[in-house]
């Protein structure tokens, strides 16, 4: 009897061989073999009929063509089919798929989370039917991606003319969060503080403290940033006068003990990985971003090594948990607990899966032939695992309180006193014991001083504390957090700046504009409304086709119309929102100037640029309907911030033969950035474009069409220069008076 297994990644075939042997043929579908066609409106590939979906499907390329030419003879040989995709909606679909293009009548799906002889040949012996819920979630998470990506692209976002290629359902959302930060990174205005300390020769330091009572921490936001790394200081002090008021009376003062709080606690480790948390403890043990992580994850998973890596849940089965206790009870009796810490799923995970964890828990990492990254990270996977099942931390902590005339000052302590968990996972921050104190002891004042602070901005994301930030707010499932991360890099909307993700003037001023015309698909709660109704699909309590066209038919549409209608609008008006809607001051749009003459060629550029005008028209004058040949000098809304100003590759026009140093400032809207005056190199209007250099605002003009400026018109840029425009390529420009 032949047996036909097929599987998506051609990396677990070799393992599947081995464990399944003689009469199994194991082949691979290489993910998805066909997808929905570019064809009908707005080439989307389905039509929408009352409450109903027709989707037209069609292999994907030539590969997918030859792939299912392959299969469909390794099917011819078969006796029993079955189908062993991934573990997931999507492996569900691409299951689908393969038993539509294959014409297969009964395929069997068998589910299994780890590539190990027992749970493949457990699988194999208890197969089901493909589940018509999941697929179908997974047919409308197609569709609704391709409804919102391509009518939204193509109706809204190429309007804009401006380099931005797409929009996305989980894409847009996911660059809003990100804007966000930067605006209030922009708006941010520092503050100074100051620190004050005293330091006692009995060996210790304590921070100024308004009252003997212990300072209340501020809530710390759950989508914040920051790296966790907390610097000890005193409550603060809003002047020098008063900080040096307080050293004063430190110095001038008797000291004593006034209150001792000891405490024993304890620390419940932390749960196995689920797909995000991988991420981020990747990103910052490792350096590894989303994408090179789930690439890393795939391998050890084909290869045996831990199980299935896209998960949300935190759930570990019975044989493992089992299988740890023997490990701990034969290597570390002294960590194994009485009852294992009870770890809870968000309400949105699929409780069916496992959390991250390794298959065999007697494969330590030092056991495995391992190199590299996969070394390092299934060394993360292996300890975390463990500790999940293990005994809490105990954790001695003090808090001191000493005074001096009417200053209260702190000190806190605390010492591990039991590990724990915290042998295969420490998260814990390092001890600091203080000495042996007695209540109303004298101290003896060894130095007393302050120092002066300021406020800082909200920190950026990194790509795991943005994956972080997106399971929190219901963007996207764990098969979509590292591409998503990647499509926005791709798209030139973000940019990695010192390890943290910066949104571009490209990626600014689309946001901008798609706040304006479409402002809840931007939303995070809007998106993940989007994906409870899918959860609710694949649960079988929603149809899906219903839910699609009605969601199509009383928001998208209109919605849609409401965008078109408002870019035409803009158009006319010639008030396209742009990247300045970010500046912390707005300021009314720039004003023409009728007086304002155009500028004229000198030089070399005359010829070119006459010639350049009379051979071609501006896209952008086009597109904007704007028949006015009058310009100005610019006026820009200010931008007042200590961090670094927003670059991009999209729209960077530094000029490497000129050595400028240029960082971007908001654009000013379209119509009055134009002048009259052709690129010398492919005929568009030339725009003027305000930029700070050595701290002082300054003008150039530059080709208006941002494709071009990131090609051939790269070098087509004339700085100001005591009121004349200047290239070192292209020659003089000047304003006549």
């Amino acid at each position: 009897m032949a047996n036909l297994l097929l599987i998506e990644s051609p990396g677990k075939s070799k393992k599947l061989s081995q464990i399944l042997g003689a009469g199994w043929t194991v082949k691979a579908s290489l993910g998805h073999v066909r997808e929905l066609a570019n064809d009908g409106e707005d080439s989307l590939g389905f039509d929408l009929l009352g409450d109903r979906v027709q989707c037209r499907y069609e292999p994907r390329g030539d590969r997918g063509k030859k792939i299912l030419a392959e299969l469909r003879q390794a099917v011819k040989q078969a006796d029993v089919v079955y189908i062993a995709t991934d573990p997931d909606r999507e492996g569900e679909t691409i299951g689908w798929h393969l038993q539509q293009e294959l014409r297969l009548k009964n395929p069997r799906r068998v589910v299994y989370s780890e590539i190990t002889p027992a749970a493949v040949k457990k699988a194999i012996a208890a197969p089901r039917s493909l589940d018509q819920a999941l697929i179908d979630a997974g047919r409308a998470r197609d569709c609704l991606d391709k409804l919102v990506g391509y009518k939204g692209s193509k109706h809204v976002v190429w309007k804009l003319n401006n380099g931005a290629k797409s929009m996305g359902r989980v894409q847009s959302a996911t660059l809003h969060l990100l804007c966000q930060r930067e605006q209030e990174i922009l708006a941010f205005k520092p503050q100074d503080y100051w620190s004050v300390w005293v330091e006692y020769a009995e060996g210790f330091k304590a921070f100024y403290r308004r009252g003997v009572n212990p300072t209340k921490k501020a809530a710390q936001s759950p989508d914040d940033a920051a790296d966790g790394k907390e610097t000890p200081e005193s409550d603060r002090v809003t002047s020098q006068a008063e900080a040096d008021r307080l050293v004063a009376i430190a110095q001038s003062s008797h000291h004593q003990v006034v209150q001792i709080e000891r405490k024993n606690t304890t620390q419940s480790p932390p749960p196995a990985f689920i797909t995000s948390t991988l991420q981020q403890a990747a990103g910052a043990k490792l350096r590894l971003s989303p994408d090179a992580t789930m690439k890393i994850a795939q391998s050890l998973y084909e290869a045996g090594h831990i199980t299935y890596m896209r998960t949300d849940s935190v759930m570990l089965s019975e044989q493992f948990c089992a299988a740890v206790r023997q490990f701990l009870e034969k290597h570390d009796r002294a960590n194994l607990p009485n009852r294992s810490t009870q770890h809870r799923s968000s309400q949105t995970a699929q409780e069916a899966h496992e959390a991250i964890r390794p298959t065999e828990v007697d494969r330590t990492p030092a056991q495995l032939n391992l190199s590299g990254e996969a070394a390092k990270l299934y060394d993360l996977i292996w300890n975390r695992a463990v500790a999940s099942q293990c005994a809490p931390a105990q954790i001695a902590k003090t808090r001191v309180v000493t005074q001096s005339g009417e200053a209260h000052w702190e000190a806190r302590g605390q010492i591990l006193t039991f590990p724990g968990y915290t042998c295969y996972w420490n998260n814990l921050s390092s001890d600091l014991e203080l000495p042996n104190l007695q209540q109303n002891q004298p101290l003896t004042l060894k130095q007393a001083g302050s120092e002066q602070k300021q406020t800082q901005p909200p920190p950026r994301y990194t790509e795991p504390k943005l994956v972080q930030l997106m399971e929190r707010k219901g963007i996207g499932r764990p098969s979509t957090y590292a591409p998503t991360v990647k499509t926005l890099k791709d798209r030139e909307y973000v940019e990695v700046i010192k390890a943290k993700l910066q949104p571009t003037a490209l990626g600014m001023e689309l946001d901008v504009f798609l706040a304006k015309a479409l402002p809840d698909l931007i939303q995070p709660e809007f998106t993940a409304q989007m994906e409870s109704a899918l959860d609710q699909i694949a649960a079988g309590k929603q149809d899906w086709q219903h839910y699609l066209t009605n969601w199509h038919y009383t928001y998208f549409e209109p919605a849609l119309n409401q965008a078109k209608l408002f870019i035409q609008t803009s158009f006319q008006s010639s008030h396209l929102p742009t990247f300045s809607s970010y500046s912390a001051e707005e300021s009314s749009p720039p004003k023409k100037s009728p007086s304002a003459k155009s500028p004229t060629v000198k030089s070399s550029t005359k010829s070119s640029a006459t010639a350049a005008k009379s051979s071609g028209k501006s896209a952008i004058a086009k597109s904007s309907k704007t028949s006015s040949k009058t310009s100005s000098k610019p006026k820009s809304s200010a931008i007042k911030s200590s961090t670094t100003p927003v670059t991009s590759k999209a729209s960077s026009y530094t000029q490497r033969s000129a050595s400028a140093d240029i960082s971007l400032r908001s654009p000013v809207s379209l119509a009055d950035s134009l002048t009259d005056l052709p690129c010398p190199v492919c005929g568009a209007l030339l725009e003027r474009y305000v930029y700070t250099k050595e701290g002082q605002e300054k003008t150039m003009l530059r080709c208006t069409i941002a494709e071009n400026r990131r090609g051939k018109c790269k070098e087509v840029a004339f700085f100001d220069s005591r009121g004349r425009f200047w290239s070192p390529k292209f020659g003089e420009l000047s304003l006549e008076v």
